[in-house]
């Protein structure tokens, strides 16, 4: 009776972290750039003294989704998405040099070039500083012009190229901070085949109505469970009753 005991109760514990795991892709549905979390069950045996009579099951991730989101036209001289495959590389909070889908741009107080989440993004040489300007355009090859201020509109000055990388999806791993990183630790080389396309932003790649009805069956996946856990202690309490009785 406790192996029925141990099963349900570590799958019931299981599904409540797959469950998490899905309710935060659902959350990330608007989320511009975001790539849905990938899931996975498996049994594995319990490892010790004694005979292998025990199996628990495990639920952990397996990576990501790598199909793109939709292109949603902005008209926002800032926004850019890319068009295909590629990153944008911007600072990470540990310094270190980190990748994104999220073309949300935005010049800060100091100049600095970040996208929505605050993230300086990478041009040749560090973070791109922009200069106070009249306007300014963000190039198909990820070079940023301005007009500055005070001169006439044919009077263009490059600041800058954002620096696209396109390494193989199973060379980069997700953080916990929602960026990507080289899983050797390195920095991915610039490429120059990565085309942005100016004012325009990539959705999140999370298809709602398959995550709504993973939900729901995790959610009778877990009353199953328990039901498993109710029904074997009714059993054992029968069993010791019957024994008292013998």
């Amino acid at each position: 009776m406790d192996r029925l005991v141990y099963v349900a109760m570590s799958g019931a514990k299981e599904t409540l972290r797959a469950q998490a795991a899905n309710n935060h892709n659902l959350a990330n549905a608007s989320t511009t750039g975001f790539r849905a979390d990938l899931s996975a069950f498996q049994s594995r045996a319990v490892q010790g003294a004694g005979e292998p009579s025990r199996v628990y099951a495990t639920n952990s991730s397996v990576g990501w989704v790598a199909t793109t989101g939709q292109l949603l036209q902005t008209g926002r001289d800032l926004d850019v998405a890319i068009n295909g495959s590629g990153w944008i590389a911007v600072q990470g909070p540990d310094g270190r040099e980190a990748y994104t889908r999220a073309g949300d741009l935005r010049i800060d107080a100091d100049g600095t070039l970040k996208n929505g989440a605050g993230h300086a993004v990478l041009g040749d040489g560090g973070p791109l500083i922009v200069p106070p300007n009249a306007s300014l355009t963000v190039a198909g090859d990820g070079s940023v012009s301005i007009v500055p201020l005070g001169q006439s509109p044919t009077t263009v000055a490059t600041v800058g190229r954002i620096k696209l990388v396109n390494p193989d999806a199973g060379a980069v791993t997700r953080g916990s901070d929602g960026l990507f990183r080289m899983k050797d630790g390195s920095d991915a080389p610039a490429d120059a085949s990565v085309h942005l396309v100016s004012g325009a932003t990539e959705t999140s790649n999370v298809n709602v109505a398959e995550t709504m009805t993973q939900m729901i069956e995790l959610a009778r996946r877990y009353e199953l469970q328990v039901k498993a856990i109710r029904t074997a202690e009714e059993d054992a309490a029968s069993g010791t009753r019957l024994l008292q009785a013998s």
